[in-house]
């Protein structure tokens, strides 16, 4: 009877272990951890050898290497023979990414204020630099060269002991390693797959991010192989999220999350509540994810803007994951410090409008620009990217409130309540007494049947 017993536990075991198969119908069929869902706002960072030159004419500096080498643009290409020199190779930069004056407490100190529950760091970008030390990467990762620092593992510790989930992005490819061009099945075999399991279980990230997939189909890469591991047998099985760039053609089909790329509005958001899927919008401050010394002000996105943005990705169900790209001594620009503190603040004020909250439409148009809606359990919150200087008129309400409030100011707000509909009565405009700038919330307490 106890054999019996134990068979029956170590079957069970067995069988929780390897639910997931290594086909795509099996690895859709696991549901995205509620925690990804409920935290709604992150923080991407890219960081690596780009970080050095810092410069590109306009888009993504963290392509440095491939648009100089590959693509030859020519405003690239005489500024890198300016400042660098005829022969100096991309992988010289490497005695200039010092990041000495990183401090990975003050970082995750940073994006604590900043409100973000989750933090995305580039393990390895499309050159193959690692920022952690492992045997595929020999001699060409952070450890090893450069600042010598396990930047990996420095920057997760402090981040999982300020109360954040920490994840990794990480490239599939690697524009010019050797084994890759030659043959990738091998590379795959060889040099992806042990990499990705040594990340996994040195640093048991809470999100692994892939990218740079296009190249191959994902039956190419062996990823429902690697995603069936990460599920069954990795010690992070229960809690990980994964994105949907595992193979050309994956995207917005496959995997977890969804993601939008500058994009800003997810493009299946008006598909029905069945169809619904998990999504994240990313993308930086400015025009580069990677810094670029070239970007002047008017490249980066207002406090304002980036606070609408996330208000407008969360109310239509996604997540935020917003870009910094440090520079190459480990300085955060202080441009983006004040951008993410302004949503931190905001945040600290609001935050119950968006963390945790579910999407909510309206049957009936609604009076105004700018309004967007969210929902917890029976509350609804009305937020106002332009503060409103007439009543708003909202319909499909299924009972009175208990209670309208502006979020931030304790006293009560006039309404009434007829038929379903609500007229709020938002107060003068009086900038001395506003709780937050930027967007402002309206609290129906109460108000909704269904719980969310």
């Amino acid at each position: 009877m106890i054999i019996t017993g134990i068979l029956l536990v170590v079957s069970i075991y067995a069988s929780a272990q390897t639910r997931y198969r290594a086909d795509w119908a099996s690895i859709d069929s696991r549901p995205v951890p509620r925690w990804f869902t409920d935290a709604k706002f992150g923080i991407f960072v890219h960081w690596g050898l780009y970080s050095v030159p810092a410069w590109c004419p306009d888009g993504y500096a963290e392509w440095y290497w491939w648009r100089w080498a590959v693509q030859k643009e020519p405003a690239l290409t005489d500024f890198h023979r300016k400042h660098s020199g005829e022969n100096f190779r991309y992988q010289d930069f490497v005695s200039g990414f010092t990041c000495e004056l990183f401090q990975p407490e003050q970082w995750a100190e940073l994006f604590r204020e900043a409100g973000a529950k989750y933090v995305v760091l580039t393990s390895k970008h499309h050159e193959g630099f690692a920022l952690w030390q492992n045997r595929q990467a020999w001699n060409w990762n952070a450890v090893d060269v450069g600042p010598h620092r396990d930047i990996c593992g420095e920057l997760t510790a402090v981040v999982k002991n300020a109360g954040l989930h920490m994840g990794f992005y990480y490239s599939l490819y690697e524009w010019f390693n050797p084994l890759y061009k030659a043959d990738v099945d091998k590379y795959v075999d060889e040099h992806l797959f042990p990499q990705m399991k040594d990340l996994v279980n040195r640093f048991q990230p809470d999100i692994v991010w892939a990218d740079g997939e296009w190249d191959y189909p994902s039956e190419t890469w062996k990823s429902t192989e690697f995603l069936a591991w990460l599920f069954n047998e990795s010690p992070v099985g229960e809690r990980v999220v994964v994105n949907d760039r595992w193979g050309k053609e994956t995207r917005n089909r496959h995997g977890g999350i969804y993601t939008t790329e500058y994009g800003e509005v997810h493009p299946g958001i008006e598909r029905s509540e069945e169809a619904y899927h998990p999504w994240e919008e990313n993308r930086g401050i400015g025009r580069s994810f990677g810094f670029n010394r070239n970007e002047q002000l008017n490249d980066y996105l207002s406090s304002d803007s980036l606070i609408h943005l996330l208000v407008q990705t969360v109310a239509k169900g996604g997540n935020l994951l917003l870009n910094i790209g440090p520079t190459a001594d480990g300085r955060i620009p202080v441009i983006m410090q004040q951008r993410l503190l302004d949503i931190g603040q905001w945040l600290k004020i609001n935050g119950e409008a968006i963390y945790c909250t579910a999407v909510w439409k309206p049957v009936n148009e609604v009076s105004g620009k700018g309004i967007y809606f969210t929902a917890h359990g029976e509350d609804l919150y009305v937020i106002c990217t332009q503060y409103p200087d007439r009543p708003l008129f909202i319909g499909a309400i299924d009972r009175n409130p208990s209670a309208v409030t502006m979020l931030g100011d304790a006293s009560s707000i006039k309404y009434s309540f007829e038929k379903n509909k609500i007229t709020i009565m938002p107060p003068v405009l009086n900038h001395s007494r506003l709780p937050c700038h930027s967007a402002w919330v309206f609290k129906l307490s109460g108000c909704l049947n269904v719980k969310n």
